[in-house]
């Protein structure tokens, strides 16, 4: 069973590659750039657990709040069921799509078939679209192959798996019942909303203020490491290549806001935008310190890379600041 002449939205990021795709098959075309800030998406956690091989580092808010904040801000409704039951969670998805309705997943990409590097990562999203008697179809990111497909087998593993960021295995649907709101309106609600929230996290991982403990936090992490190579070299692949840490976000924050102000037209969008370039830049250049140190393990890039992280902190929680007062 495979929805016909489906079109998968075409991404950088999971979560609104596979938002996308449900919004795109009713109608809904809107920039990748525009999802992540009409989700207030821009955020950063740094989050470490003994059962965790390293620390993650995320530029972006919390898994799942992306696609709420994406459907309450657009007045759509969003469907979400999660279960402990391999058979239910199966019929969750089987439903709507022989109702010809796509749906989104949550999951670990660790199982699917076609991720070339294999690592755990249960906050990863996909759009399915069909299956047949052996396979899933699916839409990933541009970088993961896009239109892509993975055993049965495999998505039930991927779906089911436990650890940090995982869901039970987490399915949801898009419908509009209401007619879409005036655009400019909820361009500014979102910025503000994604502002207080930035700049009021509820705990020291969070936001800039995660960013600076991220800084100081390195040390320790260079020397209780028991792979130096492996840490720093995946957590320098995570950020800059599959889409969790800052660059990629802040590059998708600066094209919203450009795009956003041809509508808003504020003098304060305009200097976060040219903010953004650069902070966007720095981020690139702590993942390609964080690379460096791993094939060296030279203490140098590890100092680069705090006074980056100490830099960045301020140059966020200042340009946020001025941004919320659109």
């Amino acid at each position: 069973m495979i929805i016909n002449n489906f079109n998968g939205f075409i991404g950088q990021h999971c979560e609104t590659t596979a938002t996308g795709s449900l919004l795109l098959q009713m109608g809904i075309d809107l920039s990748e750039p525009m999802l992540f800030g009409l989700g207030e998406g821009l955020g950063f956690i740094f989050w470490k657990m003994k059962s965790m091989d390293f620390p993650f580092i995320g530029g972006r808010i919390k898994t799942d709040l992306l696609t709420e904040k994406i459907c309450r801000n657009l007045n759509l409704k969003l469907e979400v069921k999660e279960t402990t039951s391999l058979n239910k969670a199966w019929k969750n998805i089987e439903k709507p799509l022989l109702d010809g309705k796509a749906v989104g997943l949550k999951l670990d990409c660790y199982h699917l078939d076609y991720f070339s590097s294999k690592f755990h990562f249960a906050g990863h999203y996909v759009a399915m679209y069909g299956y047949d008697d052996k396979d899933a179809f699916l839409i990933d990111t541009k970088q993961q192959g896009a239109k892509v497909k993975t055993s049965l087998n495999s998505l039930a593993l991927a779906r089911n798996e436990k650890g940090p960021m995982s869901s039970r295995n987490r399915s949801y649907t898009i419908e509009q019942i209401y007619a879409l709101p005036d655009l400019k309106n909820v361009i500014v609600e979102a910025i503000r909303n994604n502002c207080y929230a930035y700049l009021n996290p509820p705990i020291k991982n969070l936001s800039y203020k995660g960013i600076l403990k991220t800084s100081i936090e390195l040390n320790s992490w260079y020397n209780e490491s028991e792979d130096l190579k492996r840490d720093f070299q995946t957590t320098s692949m995570l950020m800059e290549r599959a889409g969790t840490g800052g660059a990629l976000f802040r590059n998708l924050y600066r094209d919203f806001l450009k795009e956003a102000n041809t509508l808003v037209k504020s003098t304060l969008m305009d200097e976060a935008y040219l903010a953004f370039k650069e902070i966007a830049a720095l981020w690139t250049h702590v993942s390609e310190l964080f690379f460096q140190l791993a094939e060296s393990a030279d203490k140098k890039y590890l100092t680069r890379a705090s006074q980056t992280l100490k830099e960045l902190s301020r140059k966020e929680k200042t340009t946020m600041e001025s941004l919320s007062k659109i």
